[in-house]
C-alpha cells in the first residue's frame, strides 16, 4: 500500500499553498490524521480522514488516492473526499439602510447607527 507524508500530500491536493505552509500547520498543531495530532513526516494512505485548519476553515477530508507531486486541480480533487461540515447559516443581522435620496444622516441618526454598528462586532 502506497503512503506519503501528510505535508506532502497537503500541498500536492492544493490544500496549501506550499508544502511549508502545511508543515507549519502540522508544526502549529492544525492538523490531526484519525483524530492524532499530526506532524509533518506522519504519513496517510487511502482511507485516512485529515483534519486540517487552512485559514479560518477546519478542512476535514478523506484520503482517496496518495500524490506526491502537485498535479492540476481537477486531478487533485479525485484525490479525496471533501467531508467539510458547511458552515452554520449566520443569523439574520438586520442591515442599516437609508432611503435613496433622504441626504447625509443627522447627528443623532450617525450615532444610532455607530452604536449599532459597534453591537454588531
Amino acid at each position: 500500500m502506497e503512503s506519503t507524508r501528510v505535508d506532502r500530500w497537503l500541498w500536492a491536493v492544493r490544500l496549501t499553498k506550499t508544502r511549508s505552509d502545511a508543515a507549519d500547520a502540522c508544526r502549529g498543531g492544525h492538523v490531526r490524521v484519525n483524530d492524532r495530532p499530526a506532524k509533518a513526516a506522519t504519513t496517510v494512505v487511502p482511507g485516512d480522514e485529515v483534519r486540517a485548519r487552512v485559514g479560518n476553515v477546519t478542512r476535514v477530508v478523506e484520503v482517496v488516492r496518495v500524490i506526491q507531486k502537485r498535479v492540476g486541480a481537477a486531478e487533485a480533487a479525485a484525490c479525496l473526499i471533501d467531508r467539510t461540515p458547511k458552515p452554520p447559516p449566520e443569523a439574520l443581522v438586520p442591515v442599516a439602510r437609508r432611503e435613496r435620496g433622504a441626504g447625509r444622516p443627522t447627528k443623532r441618526e450617525r450615532r444610532v447607527l455607530d452604536r449599532f454598528r459597534e453591537q454588531g462586532s
